[in-house]
C-alpha cells in the first residue's frame, strides 16, 4: 500500500486542478469533453468535435494534458465558428452585424440578455410575454408556471399563532 502513496501524490503534482478559457475555470479532474461541456455556448457534442480537431483522445483527464495540447484546445474553442458550418453555430446571421458567430461563456449570456431587451424594446409578442413574465414558447398556462402563491395549508405559520395564542394566556 504504501508503493501506491507515492504514486498518487507524483500524479496530482502534474495534474491542474483548473484549466481557464475565456473567463471561464473549467475542471482539470475530469475528462475533457466532460469539463467542456461546464462552458456555456458548448454542449457534448461540441465538446466532442473540440476534442477530436484538437486531436485528443475526449476521455483523458483534462488536467493532466500537456500545456501545449491545452493551448491548442483553447485555440479551437475561440476559433470555433471558423471551423464548423454555418448551421452548427448558436449566434446565426446577428441583427445588428449579420455575422455568424459561436458564442461562449459570458458573452452567451450578454448577447442573449440584449436579444430579450430589445424584443421588450420593440414590443414584439415574445417582448411583451418577457415583459409580463409570462411564458415566451407557446406553453400552456391554464394550469402551470403559477408563481403567486402557494395554494394549501401553512403549516409552520399554524404553528406560531398557536405558540404566541398560548403565551398570552398563560401571561394572564
Amino acid at each position: 500500500m504504501s508503493a501506491e502513496e507515492p504514486q498518487e501524490q507524483e500524479d496530482d503534482e502534474d495534474l491542474r486542478y483548473f484549466v481557464r478559457i475565456g473567463q471561464t475555470d473549467l475542471d482539470g479532474t475530469k475528462s475533457v469533453e466532460r469539463s467542456l461541456t461546464e462552458m456555456n455556448g458548448i454542449g457534448r457534442r461540441t465538446a466532442r468535435l473540440i476534442a477530436e480537431e484538437a486531436g485528443v483522445d475526449r476521455t483523458a483527464t483534462f488536467g493532466r494534458l500537456d500545456d501545449d495540447v491545452i493551448d491548442a484546445v483553447v485555440e479551437i474553442v475561440e476559433n470555433y465558428a471558423n471551423e464548423v458550418p454555418d448551421w452548427l453555430n448558436n449566434r446565426r446571421e446577428d441583427f445588428y452585424s449579420g455575422e455568424t458567430t459561436h458564442e461562449i461563456g459570458n458573452d452567451l449570456q450578454l448577447t442573449r440578455q440584449h436579444d430579450i431587451n430589445r424584443m421588450k424594446m420593440i414590443d414584439s409578442y415574445k417582448g411583451v410575454r418577457h415583459k409580463r413574465g409570462q411564458k415566451v414558447r407557446g406553453q400552456r398556462t391554464k394550469s402551470t408556471g403559477r408563481t403567486e402563491g402557494t395554494i394549501g395549508v401553512n403549516v409552520e405559520e399554524i404553528r406560531e399563532e398557536a405558540e404566541e395564542g398560548g403565551d398570552e394566556e398563560g401571561g394572564e
